[in-house]
């Protein structure tokens, strides 16, 4: 049966504000205005990629609904999943991004609670929309956002995967949402529903307790659960403009690891983001294809590593222009074409 959607997935959309030119966040005059969020900017970049993808969220009935709404549709990202909060109390939540400089570090004050998404819930949507996607992907900041945001990530989860479609869950954890045991709890509860899982080496070993290396950690986490695919990113911060980023698939039905050259002196304009095209990238190779782990690699790597060079938390890159960075970087490791005439 052809599903409407490759992709959809479920999270805040938040709305950005930074100083421009470096200028902190106390002194400065005027911000740029952003969208972000990471489910969102998930769906956002395996659209430009080339699938078809939606979101499923709430958004206030407002002049800046309507700007969210503009932007996720200029992405080729489906708002019929895109629910207004018509409350008096209606609200989207707000997030100050301070670029950073070294020694000096990035910072983030966050302006989010009770915001329109916490109010979500199952009745807001149609029944045929679990039918409709062939996979299903949020974060642990949705589990963490309210009780009621957990509620309905977690039912929808069931719903999707009863449905057929694989479910993808980036563990994403924001230790100003909830605590490490916290996280542990929940998400554990949710595993035997994941097909393809994103954990980072770190938050493994500090939230989950795994010891030993990236592989022996990934390949835990499908022993202990019915997990498919496991992927974590492996960032090297030399500075705040400049990143090595690479990382490690791991395929349990095949009981194979996937790595390839990390990518080296990425001169970051901005990190925010970046995560999220990584986990687009491996989604759109994985769902392009026959779940082929080392074309996920290599389109999770490289979107990752082209959006720490772009301002905003929204990619902007499409497949022609992916498909170039991977070329370039297998054929020298690195930069290659200074300009394609």
């Amino acid at each position: 049966m052809d599903k409407k959607f490759d992709l959809l997935t479920l999270g805040e959309i938040m709305l950005r504000l930074s100083p421009q030119n470096n200028e902190r966040i106390a002194k400065c005059k005027m911000f740029e205005k952003h969208i972000g969020g990471a489910e969102m900017n998930v769906a956002c970049g395996v659209s430009l990629t080339g699938l078809r993808t939606g979101v499923i969220s709430k958004i206030p009935d407002s002049t800046l609904g309507d700007f969210v709404r503009n932007k996720i549709r200029f992405n080729g990202v489906s708002d019929d999943y895109l629910m207004h909060d018509e409350s008096k109390d209606a609200r989207l939540g707000v997030y100050y991004y301070e670029m950073g400089a070294f020694p000096r570090k990035p910072q983030i004050v966050y302006d989010r609670a009770n915001s329109s998404i916490t109010t979500i819930k199952l009745e807001d949507f149609p029944d045929d929309m679990y039918t409709n996607a062939r996979c299903f992907h949020t974060s642990g900041i949705t589990l963490a956002l309210s009780p009621q945001t957990r509620e309905v990530a977690i039912e929808m989860m069931k719903r999707f995967k009863k449905a057929g479609a694989l479910i993808s869950f980036d563990v994403n954890f924001r230790g100003n949402l909830w605590t490490g045991e916290e996280a542990r709890e929940c998400i554990e509860g949710i595993l035997p529903y994941v097909d393809i899982f994103f954990c980072s080496e770190d938050t493994a070993k500090l939230t989950f307790g795994k010891t030993g290396n990236v592989k022996e950690i990934l390949k835990s986490f499908t022993e202990d659960y019915p997990i498919t695919i496991v992927a974590a990113t492996q960032r090297t911060v030399h500075s705040p403009r400049q990143h090595t980023f690479g990382s490690v698939i791991y395929n349990a039905k095949e009981d194979k690891y996937y790595e390839e050259e990390p990518y080296r002196k990425i001169e970051v304009i901005d990190r925010i983001g970046s995560g999220d095209q990584y986990c687009a990238g491996v989604l759109y190779g994985l769902l392009s294809s026959d779940m082929d782990c080392q074309r996920a690699l290599a389109y999770g790597n490289a979107r990752s590593a082209g959006k720490n060079t772009i301002p905003g938390d929204m990619p902007s890159m499409d497949k022609a222009e992916i498909d170039n960075i991977i070329a370039d970087h297998n054929a020298a490791g690195g930069y290659v074409s200074e300009m394609k005439r």
